[in-house]
């Protein structure tokens, strides 16, 4: 078992330890392999850390043309009249990835590549769900839900959806070897990427989601949308069997408000009402989990820390 808690004192001291990890991992690899497949989040909290991978690059600490990406998750339903112009809207993850990472290196990644929400018409793809509701299910116990499209579906909307969107995103990472390591991020209530609280584990390496109403309607009141019927419904993304399947995984968590779910990743068994609570199963089968959080991120395990020494986990305090 390998996993690995490192406290940081803030968001820059996170950031920083981080980068040196993914910098550090790259330079090995690459001496061994012609390529090095890095997995990407999105969201404020690795923005830093690729503003410093992409500075590592261009003053040739490593040679970016031998990395290929795969982006976690990707909105379906952005504002557009086509493929393209959702893909280049300001909020797509896609539209993200090249402003906080692909666009400010020199010399550019071998091939990137975001989750091909982008393709998909969510008009069409709700007129489909509700003209052949025996061709999927929804899994999960909380708000948002993973749509799982039958490998038997009579729409073939919805059946290019899965083969060609879903299952052929997870094909294409396992046609190059996995990923080496991925970096992720913790949502509210320990998410990870769109893999919502309550999705089960298995049989979900790629997802189509339905996001919860409080998740649209608090994108909109954070400013990312002008109103409701701009908001994204649906997402696509790595389910957490697919997450985890990297070589290394580093986790990222800063502030307060990942202090609950970070412990209870730690303290509990693994349990898809914390999806980041697979790293455990990730670590027991051999994966490297590194969790690199600042001190407020830490807050809720730091009176626990012997409970989690005792579960095989170390802790190393380098904050002060």
């Amino acid at each position: 078992m390998s996993f690995k808690v490192i406290i940081t004192r803030d968001f820059d001291h996170m950031s920083d330890v981080a980068a040196d990890i993914v910098i550090n991992d790259i330079r090995e690899t690459i001496k061994k392999n012609d390529s090095y497949r890095l997995g990407l989040a999105t969201g404020n909290t690795p923005a830093k850390l690729y503003k410093t991978l992409a500075g590592a690059a261009n003053e040739g600490r490593f040679d970016a043309t031998r990395i290929e990406s795969f982006n976690l998750d990707e909105y379906v339903g952005l504002p557009g009249e086509n493929a393209q112009q959702r893909a280049l809207h300001p909020e797509s993850y896609s539209f993200f990835m090249i402003q906080e990472l692909f666009g400010l290196l020199e010399k550019k990644f071998r091939e990137v590549n975001v989750p091909w929400g982008t393709l998909i018409d969510q008009d069409r793809l709700e007129e489909e769900l509700k003209a052949n509701p025996e061709d999927w299910e929804e899994q999960g116990t909380d708000r948002g839900k993973a749509v799982v499209v039958k490998k038997d579906a009579k729409s073939l909307y919805l059946r290019w959806i899965r083969d060609e969107i879903l299952d052929a995103y997870a094909g294409k990472i396992e046609e190059r070897g996995g990923i080496d390591l991925h970096i992720v991020g913790v949502g509210g209530k320990g998410h990870v990427a769109f893999h919502e609280s309550g999705i089960p584990f298995e049989g979900n390496r790629m997802l189509l989601v339905r996001l919860d109403d409080n998740t649209v309607m608090n994108a909109v009141a954070d400013g990312h949308f002008a109103h409701r019927e701009e908001s994204p419904c649906y997402a696509i993304s790595m389910g957490s069997e697919l997450v985890y399947e990297a070589k290394k995984v580093v986790l990222l968590a800063n502030g307060k408000r990942k202090s609950e779910p970070v412990a209870a990743s730690l303290l509990n068994d693994p349990t898809p009402e914390i999806p980041i609570s697979y790293g455990q199963i990730f670590s027991n089968n051999g994966g490297e989990m590194i969790y690199v959080i600042d001190r407020e991120a830490a807050k809720h395990l730091l009176d626990h820390i012997s409970e989690i020494n005792e579960r095989g986990i170390a802790i190393e305090d380098i904050s002060s």
